[in-house]
């Protein structure tokens, strides 16, 4: 939902980084990875106990993430690279909640419910950009991506609102985790909806 604001704020800065970057020689892949191991960084954090500091490896891999499409909009833009970025992001949102299991088997059963919503949230985003590729259907509400992105009540801004929220606050995991949880099986929902609208012969 926020995302569309989110971007016209962010994306100017972020588009003179990566050309700065590009001018450098920095590859988006380059850029992909490092936010990923970043992503790895604040998991580990918040396993090992520390999950106010895991807010600089987190924020900072989120940032790395906006670069990466920056930086290939200054060189060029490939569909591994694309692959690659969608395949770090989901490692990472699944990456966070198994943290917070880690740090506390208590909250196993929450962790394991918001794994499932992103699970199921996730999917009914990709089957939308898959059917989307095969009928030529683009938009950009959210950016330049390499793929179709669907937009939802819960995209990925209010997930990494979320994410800082449960570093800032871990002992309100449980019931922070089952009420975004429960948003995100809302946003699954709706999408599905409109796939009805969009694929309908």
């Amino acid at each position: 939902m926020l995302d569309t604001a989110a971007r016209r704020l962010i994306d100017p800065p972020l588009n003179r980084l990566g050309q700065g970057l590009a001018g450098w020689g920095v590859s988006a892949n380059t850029v992909t990875f490092l936010g990923l191991a970043l992503g790895i960084v604040a998991g580990a954090t918040i396993a090992l106990g520390a999950p106010g500091w895991a807010l600089i490896p987190l924020l900072a891999s989120r940032l790395a993430d906006g670069l990466d499409g920056a930086v290939a909009r200054a060189t060029r833009k490939t569909d591994l690279g694309g692959y690659f970025d969608i395949w770090a992001d989901f490692l990472f949102y699944g990456l966070i909640p198994l943290a917070f299991a880690l740090l506390d088997p208590s909250n196993g059963t929450a962790a394991a419910f918001l794994l499932f919503a992103f699970y199921v949230n996730g999917t009914s985003f990709l089957g939308v950009a898959i059917l989307a590729a095969k009928r030529g259907l683009e938009t950009t509400a959210q950016g330049q991506k390499s793929l179709y992105y669907s937009a939802g009540l819960l995209e990925g801004t209010e997930t990494i609102l979320f994410f800082v929220l449960l570093c800032l606050m871990p002992q309100w995991f449980v019931p922070l985790s089952l009420a975004f949880g429960a948003l995100c099986l809302f946003t699954a929902a709706a999408r599905v909806l409109n796939a009805r609208h969009l694929f309908t012969d």
